[in-house]
């Protein structure tokens, strides 16, 4: 078995969780958020995140505005939409409660 594709399925299962959590606090550019992602080691590709992007936004989570820039092409910045809001609480109950389930069943200490 290989140790790599199941990492990696396990991040892209938490990935929109992350994504909506990043935009809690305000609107952000696909590189602010790819950034952020990469701080917390959890490394995405472009290709994995303007898909994931669109789905939300898509659904009814995620609206973008367009700001001209400077430096090159107008960039699209996304914001949680007050359904994005309300799943992510959902989301937060879930991951909260998938964490002790988890962490019960491996016998770990879920950390805060």
């Amino acid at each position: 078995m290989n140790i790599e594709n199941t990492k990696a399925q396990m991040r892209k299962g938490v990935l929109e969780y992350c994504i909506l959590s990043i935009l809690k606090d305000g609107e952000a550019y696909t590189s602010d958020i790819l950034e952020s992602l990469k701080d917390a080691k959890l490394l995405v590709v472009e290709g994995t995140i303007y898909p994931l992007l669109t789905r939300l936004k898509n659904s009814g989570l995620l609206s973008y505005r367009w700001e001209e820039s400077t430096s090159g092409p107008p960039r699209k910045y996304y914001d949680l939409t007050e359904n994005g809001n309300l799943f992510l609480t959902e989301l937060s109950t879930t991951w909260s409660d998938l964490q002790m389930a988890v962490s019960k069943v491996t016998n770990t200490k879920a950390k805060k």
